[in-house]
């Protein structure tokens, strides 16, 4: 198996899906807790239409909310940027208590093991994480992508 990242920040709905297309994936891992986004730029990720036009790129949907940050965590790194007059589209890196309670709370209760059997099983072989920020570490999805390649697994960022 082989893992990826995307996020869909300041790419067209074209060059989304050809990435997806580009790299064989056959499963999108959706891993944020809401799952939309305002505005029409974006309007093709919410969950509905998104699913749709996977569903027409024969790629199957997995929604990982397990996998998503907190309230609680999220506003960790809002409590960050807003510290250092960084703005959340402008941010390169997460922060240390992020980093920290993230893996802590969430990625220490994820079963790796059992989602690698699950995708197994289903034949699954080129998995995508998917949030929305466009530079991966400055999003959760790179800290998950973290855990795969501790696994053994080839892993990159889209």
């Amino acid at each position: 198996m082989k893992f990826y990242t995307l996020g869909v920040y300041n790419s067209t709905e074209e060059a989304f899906f050809e990435k997806l297309m580009a790299n064989g994936i056959d499963l999108f891992c959706d891993i944020r807790m809401r799952r939309g986004v305002r505005g029409a730029t974006y309007s093709f990720v919410n969950s509905a239409r998104l699913q749709e036009k996977l569903k027409t790129l024969d790629i199957a949907y997995e929604h990982l909310e397990s996998l998503a940050p907190s309230p609680e965590i999220r506003q960790l790194q809002l409590d960050h940027d807003k510290a250092h007059g960084v703005k959340q589209r402008e941010r390169n890196a997460l922060c240390e208590p992020y980093i920290r309670a993230y893996t802590a709370e969430v990625l220490q209760g994820f079963d790796v093991d059992g989602a690698l059997a699950r995708w197994s099983a289903a034949r699954h072989q080129r998995i995508a994480f998917f949030c929305v920020e466009d530079v991966p570490h400055a999003c959760h999805r790179s800290l998950v992508l973290n855990a795969f390649r501790e696994a053994g697994h080839p892993c990159e960022h889209l």
